[in-house]
């Protein structure tokens, strides 16, 4: 006699009833990407999909997440000037805190932002450059201060994607001492140099303008590594531990599933996207379908949270939206 395990895939309904993995729109956060200026709304070419906003178009797109029933979004700045300490990343009046501060105003989402340095100097390195490579106890000092910065402007979490040691530490003493010891932290914990960054540099402006990041983000051959930064992240004060990219790291949110007991996050980056934007485009595939497999692959390998440009269009499919 032979398992007859066909029993339980017959119809819809009883696929539906012994199905292991499930996505909901909850599990998504959606990336938006903010730029100073007025009336701004550009498609990013890379990002079929995907626009750069000025603050005063934000409500639309604001809108359309609420409706999709997504709960959370994650912001990027493009500021109008860079220089070479990132001034906008932590001022007061920076794009990201005005917009953290617009949201507020008219929005109930949750906002994280990211607190990184990439996006606001001249260099488009993560950090503070000193003879050539970047500093890493110098470059706590100044991600302190962009968290700060966003925490006062209305920030309901802080994201830090930069990579340098001991961050998450230095942040989470910096909010506790101003009284925010309930805002909690989402770090890029195990964020790997990868080639599927490459659209996200065009969108958010973010490409080194020398050398390249592999001296503080992760080779991709390392996942024994990526084990040792998780665990330093967390007992810094981390609440929630990122594996970044997603679709090619599955292995590494499994081992992080296995090994801690913390909520685990892994972010579906844009080559990814890309690629699924670029051969739907070619008719190679059907577009949805491979979404939302994507998607239960990283729901499966343990991640609880999923950030994605593919998040409005998975929650209209799964129920949301109009």
């Amino acid at each position: 006699m032979f398992k007859r395990t066909r029993r339980l895939r017959r119809d819809e309904n009883i696929r539906s009833l012994v199905r292991e993995t499930r996505l909901s729109k909850e599990d998504f956060i959606y990336p938006i990407f903010i730029k100073d200026g007025e009336n701004v709304k550009e498609e990013i070419r890379s990002l079929p999909g995907i626009y750069r906003y000025s603050i005063d178009r934000l409500e639309e797109i604001l809108e359309k997440v609420e409706m999709a029933g997504v709960k959370g979004i994650l912001l990027f700045g493009i500021p109008k000037e860079k220089d070479e300490f990132g001034k906008d990343a932590y001022s007061d009046d920076g794009i990201i805190q005005r917009a953290v501060r617009k949201i507020k105003q008219i929005s109930k989402l949750y906002v994280i932002t990211d607190v990184c340095m990439c996006e606001y100097t001249n260099h488009g390195h993560c950090g503070i450059i000193d003879n050539g490579d970047v500093d890493n106890d110098k470059t706590l000092d100044y991600l302190e201060k962009i968290a700060l910065s966003h925490v006062k402007a209305g920030a309901d979490m802080v994201a830090p994607s930069d990579m340098m040691d001991g961050r998450v530490k230095r942040i989470r003493k910096a909010l506790d001492k101003e009284g925010y010891a309930n805002i909690p932290i989402m770090a890029y914990s195990a964020k790997y140099a990868s080639a599927f960054y490459g659209p996200f540099r065009e969108a958010a402006d973010s490409a080194p303008k020398f050398g390249d990041r592999k001296s503080y983000q992760m080779d991709p051959a390392n996942v024994r590594e990526a084990m040792l930064e998780i665990a330093a992240d967390i007992e810094e004060g981390a609440d929630i531990v990122m594996v970044k990219p997603a679709i090619s790291y599955l292995d590494v949110i499994r081992w992080t599933r296995d090994r801690f007991d913390i909520p685990v996050a892994a972010y579906n980056v844009s080559g990814e996207y890309a690629m699924v934007k670029a051969a739907a485009k070619l008719g190679y595939i059907d577009e949805i379908k491979i979404i939302m497999e994507i998607l239960t692959s990283i729901k499966r390998a343990g991640a609880d949270i999923i950030i994605t440009y593919h998040a409005l269009e998975a929650a209209k499919y799964l129920g949301g939206g109009q």
